[in-house]
């Protein structure tokens, strides 16, 4: 029995590495064109205006969808092992990349103008300045998001070691996310739950013996004051970022008049305001306009070419995981406030917390899904049930890492305003945390409705065991592509973007408006 024991632990520890061996080649492609890509946008407008829409839709689009094609493609050029490890690699890549160009982006961004002004006093060169200037200005950055990056493509890298094992031709010989599935489907619950236990120990020591040590080098290397809108999840190119003199003006008047808010939502209205809410009215209409005009083509275009047909089958299945995502969602902001809210302003110590929350985060829910689906593959609903489970963990870590993150900004005032007038309860709720939490809960939300988006090609449909909900646009994406209609995948796909654009536009920006205009 023991030799049983430490025979699977041996495969399983094999596996483990062969899998993060993937992972840690995918996350230097990642950095090293996540850095090129997010300087070149930091200091190029013409590739500014182009690369930041296109990042920000990518990132929530399922890219899962074209793994059956980029296994095609990818082993009709590297045939045999080479070619499914590549595909693996490239896929895990781009789960890794958009975040990391985001926070070079960002950091680049963040510089201050005598840095470049020394430059050309200087007169560096163009290597000199990314030797010497830009790239080192976006190192701490990228190693905060590489956190997180690492985070997703762990979820990637166990999906797309378990979706090669749908076809005997494209397997990987040795990884965690095959040895879990078989393990799984086979029903030796001894050497999944050892799978698990081994895949958990691996998290932990990457964590603390590469993350957490390269996390200190630079922390070290920090200026202590830090910009203050700094946050570990990236702000979305189209969002403005919040001022925390907002927010402290806001609390300043609270405690001048004792408690009563006399700003934020009365408000006098000024000669310029109205002016400001028409021209911001105005580019919306015109937005709305542009959007409505290309729908329309699209909609011609449909009909022209006998798609119409797919059409309608797309948006059945876009409205259904429409339904999903968002009822997970809420559960998970249900979830996260209060969490975030106790650690912000009532634990005394939160670093233990936030550790422990960042080795969770860093075990996907695509490790525990084999047994998930065994588990409820019998009961009624079960598929549903699966569906919920996958989007909630896929998504409730970015809203806690992004309120907690942001909360890094609320100035002290405000915690002295709740200690001095001693306010609790549901005023405390009302007018201090909800208030100080806005900024990451919104910012938090929009990575993480995109990570659940990313997610719906697991959630809805496990191809492994033709396990998955009756419609969905991840399973319908699924199923396209493995029965080879590239056609109808497509027009999923299109759906699905024009989706989150009008989201972007008309939900989250305009929630990110008006929650700014609060802490006016």
């Amino acid at each position: 029995m023991a030799a049983g024991i430490i025979g699977i632990l041996a495969g399983l520890v094999v596996d483990t590495a062969y899998s993060w061996a993937r992972m840690f080649i995918a996350l230097g492609f990642s950095v090293v064109i996540g850095i090129a890509i997010g300087i070149w946008a930091a200091l190029s407008r013409g590739a500014e205006r182009v690369i930041l829409p296109v990042v920000d839709i990518l990132q929530t689009l399922p890219i899962l969808a074209f793994f059956p094609f980029v296994i095609f493609v990818v082993v009709a050029t590297l045939p045999g092992a080479i070619g499914i490890n590549a595909a693996v690699v490239f896929l895990i890549v781009t789960s890794m990349l958009w975040n990391i160009i985001f926070g070079a982006y960002e950091a680049v961004k963040l510089l201050p103008s005598e840095f470049t002004e020394l430059s050309s006093i200087y007169k560096m060169g163009t290597i000199q300045k990314l030797r010497k200037i830009f790239i080192p200005a976006t190192l701490p950055g990228v190693v905060e998001q590489s956190v997180l990056s690492w985070s997703i493509g762990l979820f990637y890298l166990v999906t797309s070691e378990i979706f090669s094992t749908g076809n005997a031709n494209y397997q990987v010989t040795h990884g965690i996310g095959v040895a879990l599935t078989q393990y799984a489907v086979s029903g030796n619950t001894l050497a999944y739950a050892l799978g698990i236990l081994v895949f958990i120990a691996f998290v932990v020591l990457t964590r603390l013996l590469f993350f957490r040590p390269l996390e200190r080098y630079f922390e070290e290397k920090k200026i202590k004051k830090q910009p203050q809108h700094k946050r570990q999840a990236h702000r979305p190119w189209w969002l403005p970022s919040f001022r925390s003199s907002m927010l402290e003006r806001r609390f300043i008047s609270y405690a001048k008049n004792e408690g009563r808010v006399l700003t934020g939502f009365i408000r006098k209205r000024g000669d310029e305001r109205p002016s400001i809410a028409g021209k911001v009215k105005e580019a919306w209409r015109k937005e709305a306009l542009v959007l409505i005009g290309f729908i329309c083509i699209v909609a011609v275009l449909l009909w022209a070419t006998g798609l119409m047909g797919y059409e309608i089958q797309a948006l059945q299945a876009l409205v259904y995981s429409f339904l999903r995502v968002w009822f997970a969602f809420i559960v998970a902001a249900v979830i996260a406030v209060p969490v975030c809210v106790y650690l912000i302003f009532r634990a005394k110590r939160t670093s233990g917390y936030v550790l422990l929350f960042q080795i969770l985060a860093s075990i996907p829910a695509t490790i525990i899904l084999p047994e998930i689906v065994v588990l409820f593959r019998n009961v009624p609903n079960g598929a549903e049930i699966t569906a919920f489970l996958v989007f909630l963990l896929s998504g409730i870590w970015y809203l806690i890492f992004s309120i907690l993150s942001s909360s890094k900004s609320i100035p002290e005032n405000i915690f002295e305003v709740k200690k001095v007038f001693d306010i609790k309860g549901r005023e405390a709720w009302r007018k201090i945390y909800l208030m100080a939490i806005l900024p990451g809960l919104i910012t938090g939300g929009i990575t993480a409705i995109a990570a659940e988006w990313n997610a719906s090609i697991v959630a809805e449909y496990f191809s492994a065991s033709s396990f998955g909900v009756n419609i969905g646009i991840g399973k319908l994406l699924d199923v396209s592509v493995s029965n080879g209609n590239l056609l109808l995948m497509g027009v999923a796909l299109l759906n699905l973007t024009i989706m989150i654009i009008i989201l972007n536009t008309f939900v989250w920006k305009r929630l990110y408006n008006k929650a700014s205009d609060v802490y006016k």
